[in-house]
């Protein structure tokens, strides 16, 4: 008995504490609308101007992320309140105008993924039955950005975006980095799969686990994770490779969690779009080159980027898929197209070449979602 008297006193700073929280709760909420308020008169204004800024501005975005990290003091981790302003923003969007989201689906894709971690739920997505089907529906204006895989750190770059990069007017606007976890999905045992279906990339990043687990199974090629996903949960022991998000959206249950060969494998996605994002000191731009048939065609075409002192972050070849012994360099360099020196070097290095593009300058990724 003589413990009761404390017992009660904890229960009831329990209660304290919690009716501090729904205090707390209550100011939040009017904070947010007062927020939101205030987003709706910016939309308002940005409707009178002529010329007037898109809706979603990467520079901006990365600002605010930027300083709710440097005035966050804990205890909450910083990717959680980054989370809650990726929401917070999307339904910013749908106050000043519902933007269109086009991505290579079905639902429940990678792709579908990463859109829903950069732009949150308030906006609408358009699913696209390939890669270029998402470059076609910003040139169409049907949309007004796409999400597409550009590089995974395992199997490289994806030549259905590079070469859609190269044949499209659009342009590159910001770039996501999404922590790619492979799942085995199935509504049956390891032991009953006969069936494994996903892309070609994924069993490729899941090699050495589908070699030792399930050597025997047959390994059928899909368009998408997604798709695959849809068609095991129709066929007795079929199991596919996909993310949580497929689970969830087609009833399968996670067999098999994080089967990836590298657990620190990630996929580079573009946002694509009609403008490029304005500056912010934090800046990449993406170009792509073929050079002349020369001797030291190349060591020209990146010297003319040292000589301006810009710093190359990535370059990968691909041969054309229209020209024999045509190769395309896709290169990415620090910097904004903006600034006179990434201006100028772009410029020297077209003189080496025969084609070159500048895709689009944007804000540098700084986490991995």
């Amino acid at each position: 008995m003589a413990d009761r008297p404390a017992e009660m006193s904890d229960v009831s700073k329990i209660e304290q504490l919690r009716q501090q929280i729904d205090e707390i709760d209550i100011q939040l909420v009017e904070l947010l609308n007062k927020r939101a308020r205030v987003v709706q008169q910016v939309g308002a204004l940005k409707q009178n101007e002529t010329g007037a800024p898109p809706i979603y501005a990467p520079d901006r975005e990365r600002i605010i992320l930027d300083k709710v990290k440097a005035i966050n003091e804990g205890p909450l981790p910083d990717h959680c309140l980054l989370a809650i302003y990726r929401e917070m923003m999307s339904g910013s969007f749908f106050l000043e105008r519902p933007l269109r989201i086009a991505y290579l689906g079905p639902e429940g894709s990678f792709s579908h993924g990463a859109a829903l971690l950069k732009f949150g739920r308030s906006v609408k997505y358009e699913p696209q039955a390939d890669i270029r089907g998402v470059f076609d529906e910003i040139v169409r204006e049907h949309c007004d950005l796409g999400v597409v895989p550009v590089e995974n750190s395992t199997v490289g770059g994806v030549i259905e975006t590079l070469d859609s990069l190269i044949d499209s007017n659009v342009v590159i606007c910001s770039e996501v980095l999404v922590a790619i976890h492979h799942n085995l999905l199935a509504n049956c045992t390891v032991e009953q799969i006969h069936t494994v279906c996903s892309k070609p990339e994924v069993f490729a990043q899941c090699r050495r686990w589908l070699s030792s687990t399930l050597p025997q199974v047959n390994i059928l090629p899909m368009p998408s994770t997604a798709q695959a996903a849809r068609q095991a949960a129709q066929k007795d022991g079929w199991a596919a490779i996909g993310s949580a998000l497929a689970a969830e959206l087609y009833g399968l249950q996670i067999v098999c969690e994080h089967i990836e060969d590298n657990t620190n494998n990630f996929t580079r996605f573009f946002v694509i779009g009609r403008q490029s994002a304005r500056q912010t000191g934090q800046d990449k731009t993406s170009i792509v080159f073929s050079t002349a048939d020369k001797a030291g065609a190349l060591v020209d075409c990146l010297m003319a980027f040292r000589r301006h002192g810009v710093n190359l972050t990535n370059i990968e070849s691909h041969p054309s898929s229209q020209r024999e012994n045509v190769y395309y360099f896709f290169v990415d360099c620090e910097g904004h197209q903006a600034e006179e020196k990434v201006r100028q070097a772009i410029r020297e290095a077209g003189n080496h070449c025969l084609r070159i593009i500048t895709l689009g300058s944007y804000p540098r990724a700084r986490e991995i979602l």
